[in-house]
């Protein structure tokens, strides 16, 4: 099969950056299939804009704004999938190694309402500026910093840092 220069340079980009797309993408949804998923979207979509990106150099950006918006729609259609129920389920209780910080930083991520994940990972993963997190998520500035002020504060408690 006979292919263009730019499905080379594209499958070159998803080669090298993928990795590091998927990292953010798990991020962004907390689970490893779902950040699979929301990668192949986001990355769908750059190969369709492709020969309309014409700053290779914001690749990156352009590919994480996709998971973002991407992620956003989700959380708009998602229905209710959690019912009340008579019983509780069983806790599970889990030893963590001392030295496994980042695992307990994941679980405790994964933990957090979306809005307020995606909010903490946009600003300490991806180095955004408040407003910048805001205009992505539709949101205020103010309802930024306090989001993020309150899913900081969950964090410090899930890993046991204080109050």
């Amino acid at each position: 099969m006979q292919t263009t220069g730019w499905e080379d340079e594209f499958r070159e980009y998803v080669r090298t950056r993928g990795p590091a797309l998927l990292r953010a993408a798990h991020q962004l949804t907390g689970h490893p299939l779902d950040a699979e998923d929301l990668l192949q979207n986001a990355l769908t979509k750059t190969y369709l804009a492709w020969d309309r990106i014409e700053d290779r150099r914001a690749l990156d950006g352009y590919v994480r704004r996709a998971m973002v918006n991407i992620n956003i729609s989700q959380w708009r259609r998602r229905k209710l999938e959690e019912y009340p129920s008579d019983q509780l389920p069983e806790v599970m209780t889990e030893q963590v190694a001392c030295g496994d910080v980042h695992e307990q930083l994941e679980r405790a991520l994964a933990e957090l309402p979306e809005r307020m994940r995606a909010a903490i990972v946009l600003r300490y993963y991806e180095d955004m500026t408040e407003p910048e997190i805001a205009r992505t998520l539709g949101i205020s500035v103010g309802t930024v910093k306090s989001t993020v002020s309150r899913g900081m504060a969950k964090l410090r408690v899930a890993l046991g840092l204080g109050k």
